[in-house]
């Protein structure tokens, strides 16, 4: 064996044990690391197969030996270059789905089988023969069409990789810009190697590229070692913007959209890159519709409003707006808009209000939300020396009915009444179901003479329609006590609730379905 060709094994052999101890080493330490060792132990296997097996072809002496180690290099060698590309994806943030792991190595096996099956179709290689002046293990090729898609694929795939890796330059922070100049290394070395070796620069009969892949395993060795590659892995700022659910706009120093997410995009499908540059007030209208709030005045301080857009349908959105970090020249260099979606929040909030504030049987406030209104109403009432007035009612013998035809018959009783007084209500009063059988009206504006005028009516107008449920009629009577604010300082709601009450067992004693003035008791 000559001496060149003694250096070049001697070469290759040592990158396929760089490659060898960086593949054990990471599988022995795989549990510190994040998944993605995963794809990084693949490029490194199939990097290795591929070192080995040429190193083992450069001791060949004839033709089939040249030919078995050229398939042999084919398990490792087409599936570097892609298990190398789905490492780089998955370091910058990408998915690496199945689908997409099961596409990158389709050319790879074609390509396996295609080397293997060469002498039936001759579709690889064209001529494959020992070099006439060199002799083994130097050969002699002329490359078919499956060579030729291999060689493009695998040069794409590396040259995809270093473009992805280049593009992040900007986003990486400069404690991780280490780990980006060696995965570019990495990618380059073999690629420019491969180039040279494709136009005929290298020397005849050999492949350089084993022979390189050496550097490639140093440069990530020291990577992994010395800036954790594989157990610190930045996510480039522009997969996490991307990935933000909510909606971000990014807008310049004059107000102008510049920027923004696919959250944002798949939030209003009405935004669209052609609005870039375009002032703030074009792009909030275009988000929000003409019918929500104007646009806001941007300034130095950060502003949280609500804006309801009702185009096509009516959705809430909480808007957070902080200014960009200050330059020399302005106040601020720019703005970040964050835009959430609370509709469902705040049909929730509906929801919970609604239970909190209304009789789930009548749909009426109840005792908490006549007592929170009602006490606004009464003060300012007191303040400004109005007339106020309470009526308390119930259904008379309500347990009779509930007795008799049921609960719920005595639940349809309930929302008979309801209907009745919800139809005379006139403005200034307060409807509201007190307990049980019981309601409470809350007069504002109104004398007590006024109130016993409306429970009058009222009486009337249940007494004279009776409920009718399926094919039984029941009549229903309802007792009414009334009581007005006496106007003295010191008198609360709960006290003109207290004479009203008493009014009404007044009624109620005295026969019910009647109505009966607190005043009157007294006078």
């Amino acid at each position: 064996m000559d001496s060149p060709l003694t250096a070049y094994m001697t070469l290759v052999v040592a990158s396929g044990v760089l490659n060898l101890l960086m593949g054990c080493y990471v599988v022995a330490k795989r549990h510190l690391y994040e998944k993605i060792f995963t794809y990084f132990i693949l490029a490194t296997a199939a990097t290795t197969i591929y070192c080995f097996s040429y190193a083992f072809s450069l001791t060949s002496s004839t033709l089939e030996q040249l030919r078995f180690w050229s398939v042999m290099q084919y398990f490792g060698m087409p599936f570097a270059p892609p298990f190398g590309l789905m490492f780089v994806l998955k370091y910058l943030g990408y998915r690496v789905t199945r689908a997409r792991v099961a596409a990158l190595l389709v050319i790879p096996t074609l390509s396996l089988l295609s080397n293997a099956t060469n002498e039936l179709h001759h579709l690889h290689y064209k001529k494959y023969q020992v070099h006439e002046t060199f002799g083994a293990p130097y050969n002699d090729i002329e490359v078919g069409v499956t060579y030729i898609i291999h060689g493009s694929f695998t040069f794409v795939c590396l040259l995809s990789g270093l473009l992805l890796l280049c593009s992040r330059w900007k986003d990486t922070a400069k404690t991780y810009r280490p780990q980006l100049v060696s995965l570019i290394g990495a990618h380059l070395i073999p690629m420019v190697t491969s180039f040279l070796y494709l136009v005929g620069v290298t020397p005849a009969g050999l492949d350089p590229v084993p022979m390189v892949v050496g550097l490639s395993a140093i440069l990530m060795w020291r990577t992994i070692v010395s800036s954790h590659l594989l157990t610190i892995i930045p996510i480039a700022k522009e997969t996490i913007f991307h990935s933000i659910r909510d909606g971000v706009l990014v807008l310049d120093k004059s107000d102008r959209l510049v920027e923004f997410n696919e959250g944002c995009r798949h939030m209003f499908h009405r935004l669209n890159r052609s609005m870039f540059g375009k002032p703030l007030h074009l792009v909030w209208s275009a988000l929000f519709g003409a019918s929500a709030l104007p646009a806001p005045n941007l300034d130095a301080s950060p502003q949280e409003l609500e804006v309801v857009s009702r185009e096509p349908e009516e959705r809430f959105y909480q808007v957070r707006i902080s200014p960009l970090r200050r330059t020399v020249n302005s106040s601020r260099a720019g703005t970040v808009m964050i835009i959430t979606d609370i509709t469902e929040l705040k049909s929730l909030q509906k929801q919970l209000e609604h239970h909190a504030y209304y009789d789930e049987l009548t749909q009426i406030y109840n005792r908490r939300a006549f007592f929170e209104r009602c006490e606004e109403d009464y003060h300012r009432a007191k303040r400004n020396a109005e007339p106020f007035t309470v009526i308390l009612f119930d259904i008379d013998h309500f347990k009779t009915v509930n007795d008799t035809y049921g609960h719920t018959a005595g639940d349809q009783a309930l929302l008979h009444v309801v209907r009745i007084c919800k139809s005379m209500l006139k403005d200034g009063m307060l409807f509201a179901r007190y307990g049980g059988e019981e309601f409470v009206l809350a007069l504002s504006g109104r004398t007590e003479a006024e109130g016993k005028e409306f429970a009058e009516r009222l009486r009337q107008n249940i007494a004279s329609q009776p409920l009718t449920a399926g094919e039984t009629v029941i009549w229903i009577t309802s007792s009414f006590g009334v009581a007005e604010t006496s106007g003295r300082t010191d008198e609360s709601l709960q006290h003109l609730l207290h004479r009203a009450d008493e009014a009404l067992y007044t009624a109620k004693r005295g026969g019910r379905n009647r109505v009966h003035v607190y005043a009157d008791r007294t006078g």
